[in-house]
């Protein structure tokens, strides 16, 4: 699914314009975001949870020259269904 299916599915639903359920989907992801950032995770129940996730560093391989490099640790998002949302699948 698509942002703009989103959008029709949401203004459909709600009796809203598609332009209004636009800027409350991004409200509403831009705020999951700044969750995400500042308490490190955000859960939905019934739905699931993001959390940050850190990556350590490790080394890899370029494809093309076979070069071994290294690549430094980071942080990314990762998303646990909840069991609800598994069960249904």
């Amino acid at each position: 699914m698509t942002k703009a299916e989103l959008v029709e599915v949401v203004a459909a639903q709600s009796r809203l314009t598609k332009k209004s359920a636009a800027e409350i989907l991004d409200i509403v992801f831009a705020n999951i975001g700044k969750a995400v950032k500042k308490d490190q995770r955000f859960s939905y129940p019934g739905f699931g949870t993001w959390s940050v996730r850190s990556r350590k560093a490790r080394k890899i391989r370029n494809p093309q020259t076979n070069e071994m490099m290294k690549l430094k640790a980071s942080k990314t998002i990762g998303f646990r269904p909840a069991k609800e949302l598994k069960n249904s699948l």
